[in-house]
Protein backbone atom coordinates (compact mmCIF):
# COMPACT_ATOMS: atom_id res chain seq x y z
CA UNK A 1 0.00 0.00 0.00
CA UNK A 2 1.17 3.66 -0.26
CA UNK A 3 1.68 5.88 2.73
CA UNK A 4 3.14 8.91 3.64
CA UNK A 5 5.44 10.10 6.25
CA UNK A 6 7.58 12.99 7.17
CA UNK A 7 11.45 12.74 7.38
CA UNK A 8 13.19 14.62 9.87
CA UNK A 9 13.82 16.99 10.41
CA UNK A 10 10.45 18.04 8.96
CA UNK A 11 9.22 20.36 6.87
CA UNK A 12 6.68 20.32 3.58
CA UNK A 13 9.96 19.23 1.54
CA UNK A 14 10.44 16.21 3.71
CA UNK A 15 6.59 14.42 3.22
CA UNK A 16 7.49 11.56 1.63
CA UNK A 17 5.03 8.73 -0.72
CA UNK A 18 6.50 5.22 0.26
CA UNK A 19 5.45 1.74 -0.32
CA UNK A 20 4.79 -0.14 2.84
CA UNK A 21 3.71 -3.76 4.04
CA UNK A 22 -0.47 -4.01 3.94
CA UNK A 23 -2.01 -3.92 7.58
CA UNK A 24 -2.20 -7.21 9.28
CA UNK A 25 -5.49 -8.98 10.19
CA UNK A 26 -7.61 -7.40 13.01
CA UNK A 27 -7.52 -9.07 16.34
CA UNK A 28 -9.36 -9.39 19.05
CA UNK A 29 -12.11 -5.65 19.23
CA UNK A 30 -10.17 -4.58 16.18
CA UNK A 31 -11.04 -3.75 12.11
CA UNK A 32 -8.62 -2.89 9.36
CA UNK A 33 -10.06 0.04 7.58
CA UNK A 34 -9.76 0.84 4.25
CA UNK A 35 -9.27 4.57 4.03
CA UNK A 36 -10.77 6.13 1.15
CA UNK A 37 -10.15 10.14 2.64
CA UNK A 38 -8.77 12.98 5.23
CA UNK A 39 -9.11 16.64 5.76
CA UNK A 40 -6.61 19.19 6.73
CA UNK A 41 -6.67 21.38 9.31
CA UNK A 42 -4.17 24.11 11.06
CA UNK A 43 -3.17 21.44 13.19
CA UNK A 44 -2.05 19.01 10.82
CA UNK A 45 -0.06 21.60 9.06
CA UNK A 46 1.88 22.76 11.96
CA UNK A 47 3.03 19.50 12.75
CA UNK A 48 4.48 19.12 9.78
CA UNK A 49 5.35 22.23 8.58
CA UNK A 50 7.54 23.13 11.40
CA UNK A 51 10.90 21.13 11.35
CA UNK A 52 11.10 19.19 14.92
CA UNK A 53 7.49 19.12 15.24
CA UNK A 54 7.68 15.12 14.78
CA UNK A 55 9.43 11.94 15.17
CA UNK A 56 11.42 10.63 11.84
CA UNK A 57 9.21 8.81 9.58
CA UNK A 58 5.70 9.49 11.59
CA UNK A 59 2.66 9.06 9.04
CA UNK A 60 0.56 12.95 9.31
CA UNK A 61 -3.05 13.09 9.17
CA UNK A 62 -5.72 13.59 12.11
CA UNK A 63 -9.11 12.66 10.16
CA UNK A 64 -9.43 9.39 7.98
CA UNK A 65 -12.25 8.27 6.87
CA UNK A 66 -13.25 5.24 5.29
CA UNK A 67 -14.62 1.47 4.70
CA UNK A 68 -14.46 -1.47 7.12
CA UNK A 69 -12.48 -3.99 5.33
CA UNK A 70 -12.31 -6.75 8.18
CA UNK A 71 -13.32 -7.04 11.49
CA UNK A 72 -11.81 -9.12 14.99
CA UNK A 73 -13.11 -11.35 17.33
CA UNK A 74 -15.33 -9.66 19.71
CA UNK A 75 -16.81 -6.58 16.92
CA UNK A 76 -20.36 -6.44 16.91
CA UNK A 77 -21.17 -2.78 16.26
CA UNK A 78 -19.39 -2.53 12.94
CA UNK A 79 -19.00 -5.01 10.01
CA UNK A 80 -17.25 -5.16 6.55
CA UNK A 81 -19.02 -2.61 4.51
CA UNK A 82 -19.33 -0.28 7.03
CA UNK A 83 -18.64 3.67 6.39
CA UNK A 84 -16.45 4.91 9.31
CA UNK A 85 -14.44 8.24 10.49
CA UNK A 86 -11.44 8.51 12.86
CA UNK A 87 -12.11 10.03 16.08
CA UNK A 88 -9.27 13.00 17.68
CA UNK A 89 -8.68 11.25 20.73
CA UNK A 90 -8.99 7.73 20.67
CA UNK A 91 -8.11 7.13 24.08
CA UNK A 92 -10.66 9.77 25.29
CA UNK A 93 -13.72 7.96 25.15
CA UNK A 94 -16.29 9.90 27.03
CA UNK A 95 -16.60 11.68 30.29
CA UNK A 96 -14.67 14.71 31.74
CA UNK A 97 -10.79 13.43 32.00
CA UNK A 98 -9.77 15.18 29.44
CA UNK A 99 -6.66 15.52 27.07
CA UNK A 100 -4.30 18.43 27.82
CA UNK A 101 -1.75 17.27 24.82
CA UNK A 102 -1.34 15.74 21.65
CA UNK A 103 0.09 12.40 22.63
CA UNK A 104 -2.44 10.33 21.68
CA UNK A 105 -3.53 12.22 18.61
CA UNK A 106 -3.22 10.34 15.32
CA UNK A 107 -1.10 12.28 13.28
CA UNK A 108 0.90 13.73 15.94
CA UNK A 109 1.57 11.29 19.14
CA UNK A 110 0.80 8.16 17.11
CA UNK A 111 0.82 7.12 13.34
CA UNK A 112 -2.33 8.74 11.45
CA UNK A 113 -4.63 8.35 8.09
CA UNK A 114 -2.24 9.64 5.55
CA UNK A 115 -1.80 5.81 4.02
CA UNK A 116 -4.48 3.83 1.86
CA UNK A 117 -4.80 1.08 5.12
CA UNK A 118 -5.09 0.89 9.08
CA UNK A 119 -5.81 -2.02 11.02
CA UNK A 120 -6.49 -0.10 14.72
CA UNK A 121 -9.07 -0.59 17.51
CA UNK A 122 -12.87 -0.51 17.06
CA UNK A 123 -13.45 2.84 19.55
CA UNK A 124 -11.10 4.71 17.61
CA UNK A 125 -14.19 4.93 15.31
CA UNK A 126 -17.35 6.01 14.79
CA UNK A 127 -19.71 5.67 11.69
CA UNK A 128 -19.77 8.27 9.36
CA UNK A 129 -22.96 10.25 8.63
CA UNK A 130 -25.08 8.31 6.28
CA UNK A 131 -24.82 9.38 2.75
CA UNK A 132 -22.19 11.26 3.15
CA UNK A 133 -19.04 11.08 0.74
CA UNK A 134 -15.62 9.61 2.34
CA UNK A 135 -13.87 13.28 1.71
CA UNK A 136 -17.15 15.24 3.52
CA UNK A 137 -17.08 12.44 6.37
CA UNK A 138 -13.48 13.05 7.07
CA UNK A 139 -14.09 16.70 7.78
CA UNK A 140 -16.09 15.85 11.24
CA UNK A 141 -13.29 14.20 13.05
CA UNK A 142 -11.18 17.94 14.18
CA UNK A 143 -12.80 20.64 12.08
CA UNK A 144 -16.39 19.24 12.36
CA UNK A 145 -16.30 18.09 16.04
CA UNK A 146 -14.47 21.60 17.61
CA UNK A 147 -17.69 23.39 16.25
CA UNK A 148 -20.46 20.39 17.63
CA UNK A 149 -18.57 21.04 21.11
CA UNK A 150 -17.96 24.29 20.90
CA UNK A 151 -21.68 25.86 20.46
CA UNK A 152 -23.93 22.43 21.94
CA UNK A 153 -21.81 20.74 24.50
CA UNK A 154 -20.19 23.37 26.21
CA UNK A 155 -22.34 26.54 25.34
CA UNK A 156 -25.49 24.86 25.37
CA UNK A 157 -26.47 26.28 21.94
CA UNK A 158 -30.16 27.38 21.78
CA UNK A 159 -32.57 28.15 19.16
CA UNK A 160 -32.60 31.94 18.76
CA UNK A 161 -28.93 32.41 19.91
CA UNK A 162 -26.92 35.17 18.25
CA UNK A 163 -23.27 33.21 17.55
CA UNK A 164 -20.27 35.20 16.14
CA UNK A 165 -17.73 33.29 14.10
CA UNK A 166 -14.64 34.63 12.59
CA UNK A 167 -12.59 33.74 9.49
CA UNK A 168 -13.55 31.05 7.33
CA UNK A 169 -11.84 28.37 8.16
CA UNK A 170 -13.24 25.00 8.32
CA UNK A 171 -14.22 25.74 12.31
CA UNK A 172 -15.88 28.64 11.57
CA UNK A 173 -17.75 27.32 8.35
CA UNK A 174 -19.01 24.44 9.96
CA UNK A 175 -20.14 26.72 13.20
CA UNK A 176 -22.20 29.21 10.94
CA UNK A 177 -23.50 25.62 9.44
CA UNK A 178 -24.46 24.21 12.94
CA UNK A 179 -26.08 27.19 14.66
CA UNK A 180 -28.17 28.21 11.23
CA UNK A 181 -29.63 24.61 11.50
CA UNK A 182 -29.89 24.50 15.10
CA UNK A 183 -32.29 27.98 14.45
CA UNK A 184 -29.66 30.51 15.88
CA UNK A 185 -28.48 33.66 14.19
CA UNK A 186 -24.75 34.20 13.08
CA UNK A 187 -22.61 37.73 12.47
CA UNK A 188 -19.25 36.42 10.18
CA UNK A 189 -16.49 37.99 9.79
CA UNK A 190 -13.59 38.10 6.62
CA UNK A 191 -11.13 40.01 5.87
CA UNK A 192 -12.33 39.40 2.18
CA UNK A 193 -15.39 40.44 0.42
CA UNK A 194 -15.53 38.24 -1.52
CA UNK A 195 -15.77 35.20 1.08
CA UNK A 196 -18.25 37.29 2.75
CA UNK A 197 -20.58 37.02 0.01
CA UNK A 198 -19.92 33.67 0.13
CA UNK A 199 -21.11 33.44 4.23
CA UNK A 200 -23.97 35.22 3.43
CA UNK A 201 -24.93 32.83 0.85
CA UNK A 202 -24.37 29.87 3.22
CA UNK A 203 -27.11 32.11 6.02
CA UNK A 204 -24.94 34.57 7.68
CA UNK A 205 -27.46 36.82 8.95
CA UNK A 206 -24.67 39.58 9.03
CA UNK A 207 -21.15 40.39 7.80
CA UNK A 208 -18.24 42.09 8.76
CA UNK A 209 -14.95 42.58 7.11
CA UNK A 210 -12.82 43.26 9.93
CA UNK A 211 -9.91 44.94 7.67
CA UNK A 212 -12.76 47.98 7.01
CA UNK A 213 -14.14 47.85 10.56
CA UNK A 214 -11.54 46.75 13.13
CA UNK A 215 -13.87 47.72 15.87
CA UNK A 216 -15.93 44.78 14.80
CA UNK A 217 -17.17 43.82 18.46
CA UNK A 218 -18.67 47.00 19.40
CA UNK A 219 -20.22 46.79 15.62
CA UNK A 220 -21.31 43.20 16.60
CA UNK A 221 -23.11 45.72 19.67
CA UNK A 222 -24.80 47.50 17.28
CA UNK A 223 -26.26 44.57 15.13
CA UNK A 224 -27.73 43.03 18.30
CA UNK A 225 -29.60 46.34 19.34
CA UNK A 226 -26.80 46.81 21.99
CA UNK A 227 -27.48 43.02 23.70
CA UNK A 228 -24.14 41.57 22.43
CA UNK A 229 -23.62 38.02 21.09
CA UNK A 230 -24.55 34.62 23.31
CA UNK A 231 -21.62 33.13 21.64
CA UNK A 232 -18.45 33.80 20.15
CA UNK A 233 -16.24 30.85 18.37
CA UNK A 234 -12.70 32.52 18.77
CA UNK A 235 -10.58 31.26 16.40
CA UNK A 236 -7.73 34.02 16.73
CA UNK A 237 -7.03 34.25 20.48
CA UNK A 238 -4.31 37.01 21.36
CA UNK A 239 -5.32 39.98 18.83
CA UNK A 240 -9.09 39.00 18.80
CA UNK A 241 -9.80 38.51 22.27
CA UNK A 242 -10.31 41.85 23.40
CA UNK A 243 -12.81 42.43 20.39
CA UNK A 244 -14.74 38.64 21.16
CA UNK A 245 -15.14 40.04 25.03
CA UNK A 246 -16.52 43.69 23.38
CA UNK A 247 -19.13 41.48 21.14
CA UNK A 248 -20.54 39.40 23.60
CA UNK A 249 -23.72 39.97 26.47
CA UNK A 250 -22.69 40.15 29.61
CA UNK A 251 -22.85 36.25 30.10
CA UNK A 252 -21.96 35.44 26.70
CA UNK A 253 -19.49 32.24 26.31
CA UNK A 254 -16.23 32.73 24.44
CA UNK A 255 -15.19 29.57 23.05
CA UNK A 256 -11.32 29.49 22.33
CA UNK A 257 -10.48 27.13 20.19
CA UNK A 258 -7.44 28.64 18.24
CA UNK A 259 -4.54 30.65 18.48
CA UNK A 260 -3.70 31.81 14.51
CA UNK A 261 -2.75 35.14 16.21
CA UNK A 262 -0.01 33.78 18.19
CA UNK A 263 0.35 31.40 21.93
CA UNK A 264 0.11 33.94 24.47
CA UNK A 265 -0.81 37.56 24.65
CA UNK A 266 -2.87 39.88 26.98
CA UNK A 267 -6.06 39.33 27.93
CA UNK A 268 -8.19 42.10 29.29
CA UNK A 269 -9.70 40.49 32.71
CA UNK A 270 -11.54 43.26 33.88
CA UNK A 271 -13.52 43.29 30.86
CA UNK A 272 -13.94 39.74 31.39
CA UNK A 273 -14.83 39.68 34.76
CA UNK A 274 -17.39 42.91 34.12
CA UNK A 275 -19.09 41.36 31.79
CA UNK A 276 -18.81 38.00 34.09
CA UNK A 277 -18.22 36.34 30.78
CA UNK A 278 -17.39 32.74 30.44
CA UNK A 279 -13.88 31.99 28.21
CA UNK A 280 -13.80 28.14 27.59
CA UNK A 281 -10.55 26.82 26.19
CA UNK A 282 -11.06 23.52 24.18
CA UNK A 283 -9.57 21.14 21.67
CA UNK A 284 -12.26 18.94 19.91
CA UNK A 285 -13.70 16.46 22.09
CA UNK A 286 -14.56 12.73 23.00
CA UNK A 287 -15.63 9.99 20.96
CA UNK A 288 -19.00 10.03 22.65
CA UNK A 289 -18.99 13.65 21.61
CA UNK A 290 -18.44 12.78 18.08
CA UNK A 291 -21.33 10.04 18.07
CA UNK A 292 -23.60 12.67 19.02
CA UNK A 293 -22.52 14.77 16.59
CA UNK A 294 -22.80 12.12 13.90
CA UNK A 295 -26.29 11.46 15.12
CA UNK A 296 -27.27 14.99 14.71
CA UNK A 297 -25.85 15.38 11.40
CA UNK A 298 -27.90 11.72 10.24
CA UNK A 299 -31.27 14.69 10.88
CA UNK A 300 -29.93 17.91 10.30
CA UNK A 301 -29.63 19.79 6.46
CA UNK A 302 -26.03 20.13 6.57
CA UNK A 303 -22.92 19.52 4.66
CA UNK A 304 -19.90 20.73 4.60
CA UNK A 305 -18.07 22.61 2.87
CA UNK A 306 -15.33 21.23 0.62
CA UNK A 307 -12.76 24.06 -1.30
CA UNK A 308 -10.83 21.19 -3.10
CA UNK A 309 -9.40 17.94 -3.01
CA UNK A 310 -6.00 16.28 -3.52
CA UNK A 311 -4.50 12.75 -4.36
CA UNK A 312 -2.47 11.57 -1.27
CA UNK A 313 0.68 11.53 -3.18
CA UNK A 314 0.04 15.50 -3.17
CA UNK A 315 -0.65 16.20 0.89
CA UNK A 316 2.62 18.76 -0.06
CA UNK A 317 0.83 20.56 -2.15
CA UNK A 318 -2.10 20.02 -0.57
CA UNK A 319 -0.78 21.90 2.57
CA UNK A 320 0.84 24.84 0.43
CA UNK A 321 -2.27 25.43 -1.23
CA UNK A 322 -3.62 25.72 2.58
CA UNK A 323 -0.75 28.07 3.58
CA UNK A 324 -2.28 30.27 1.20
CA UNK A 325 -5.03 31.52 2.53
CA UNK A 326 -7.00 31.43 -0.51
CA UNK A 327 -9.11 28.18 0.43
CA UNK A 328 -12.84 28.64 1.45
CA UNK A 329 -14.05 25.72 4.00
CA UNK A 330 -11.94 22.34 3.77
CA UNK A 331 -9.44 20.89 1.71
CA UNK A 332 -9.61 17.23 1.39
CA UNK A 333 -7.44 14.44 0.16
CA UNK A 334 -8.90 11.45 -1.77
CA UNK A 335 -7.12 8.47 -1.25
Amino acid sequence: MKQVTLRAPGGLDNLVVQEAAAPAAPGAGEITLRLRASSLNYHDYRVCAVEGALPDGRIPMADGAGVVEAVGPGVTDLAPGDHVVSVFFPDWQEGDDRPSSFVTTPGDGRDGYAREAVTLSATWVTRAPEGWSHEEAATITTAGATAWRALVVDAGLKAGDVVAVLGTGGVSIYALQLAKAMGARVIATSSSDAKLERLRELGADHVINYRKTPDWGAEMQRLTGGRGVDIVVEVGGPATLAQSIVAGRPGAHIALIGVLTGRAGEVPTAALMAKQQRLQGLIVGSRQHQLDFVRALNVLPLRPVIDRSFALTELAEAFRYQESGAHFGKICVTI
